[in-house]
């Protein structure tokens, strides 16, 4: 079984550490079989204090990273501060150091400090929080940083942006090994999106407009309305009243990309709801969501997600079974079955990705 060793430090953020054991925990095969052994550990083996107001005890010491096929190094709250260090704290380093050859290496927001200060991303693509990438690529000029995407895949060693970026990258190592009907059945478990569109500059902080200004959000639900009617920027500026210029501007800051990269966004995520959730043709999909033919529908989903649509369909609209229902005990039945013996059951494992 693939083991994923999670190294938790000083400081450690609690939603980055419960994440690769949420994920990788519920992933299971077509028998229900886990197909992950996750562990926690230390590096001397010793409770840490989270950045919350407790601390956490693990099982194991950094000895399990040598034997362990993926590592997570998840954020600590003081990581963003290794770029002015100039070393890494000996225990973090020792850790990182008994990472056995050939393992998979993945770091989670600001955890990309930590391996970049261990040497393990010179000349390689990496990504991190969009609020600390200015301050990563001043320190770690040997590492390309690409603050645009949620996270970057360079085959062994693999990091993500902000908390949730996290999610994401964990999903994708799943479906990198297991493939998209493993990772969206986990993402259905866990009740998050399979895949998310764009990248962290819909995230990003943007000057608020002023007061004065016009927003454009009555614009993208005008928009959202009519996905399947060309839609030109005039067409969305003269609705909001604006300039090309100014509307685009506004835009800009408000979403966080250019007005035609929007509306690609939003139609294929109408393509993809309705591939998930209809029966009807390509080309009627296509035509629904904007695209006007199947083979401009076949272009725009094959850059956002990887695949035709005739093979997302085939992945995403399966529909897995609903639990059988059992009828409930009578309550006088339950009562004299526990009454007359001791209980034999035991708690079942919950079972569960560009």
């Amino acid at each position: 079984m693939h083991r994923v060793a999670v190294l938790a430090v000083e400081g450690v953020i609690p939603f980055e550490l419960s994440v690769p054991s949420r994920i990788f925990h519920v992933a299971a095969g077509p028998g229900g079989e886990p197909l992950y052994d996750v562990v926690t550990c230390t590096p001397d083996g010793r409770p840490v204090a989270t950045a919350a107001d407790y601390s956490v005890a693990v099982e194991h010491d950094a000895s399990v990273l040598e034997s362990a096929d993926t590592v997570v190094v998840p954020a600590a709250e003081w990581f963003s501060g290794i770029a002015g260090a100039g070393a890494l704290p000996a225990g973090l380093a020792g850790a990182l150091a008994r990472i056995r050859p050939g393992a998979r290496i993945v770091s989670i927001c600001v955890g990309t400090f930590a391996l970049a200060a261990a040497g393990l991303l010179d000349g390689r693509p990496a990504t991190t929080h969009w609020r600390h990438a200015e301050r990563f690529a001043a320190a770690f000029p040997r590492v390309r940083m690409n603050a645009d995407v949620l996270f970057v895949d360079d085959g062994d060693v693999l990091t993500s942006a902000g908390a949730s970026a996290g999610v994401d990258l964990c999903l994708h190592l799943v479906r990198r090994d297991h493939g998209s009907r493993i990772a969206n059945q986990v993402a259905r478990l866990c009740v998050v999106p399979p895949w998310r569109d764009g990248g962290q500059a819909q995230y990003v902080e943007h000057p608020v407009p002023e007061p004065s200004a016009t927003g454009t959000a009555p614009t993208r639900a005008w928009a959202m309305e009519r996905l399947g009617a060309p839609l030109r920027l005039d067409d969305l500026a003269g609705h909001a009243g604006m300039s090309r210029r100014t509307f685009t501007r506004h835009f800009r800051q408000e979403v966080g990309m250019s007005p035609g990269q929007w509306l690609t966004q939003q139609r294929v995520a109408l393509a993809r709801h309705l591939l998930e959730s209809s029966d009807l043709p390509v080309d009627r999909i296509a035509d629904r969501a904007g695209f006007g033919t199947a083979a401009s529908l076949r272009q725009h989903l094959l850059a956002a997600v990887g695949v035709s649509p005739n093979a997302y369909r085939r992945t995403f609209s399966h529909r897995f079974p609903a639990p059988a229902r059992s009828e409930p005990w009578p309550p006088a039945r339950r009562e004299r079955a526990s009454a007359s013996q001791p209980s034999t059951m035991a708690a079942t494992p919950t079972t569960r990705a560009t």
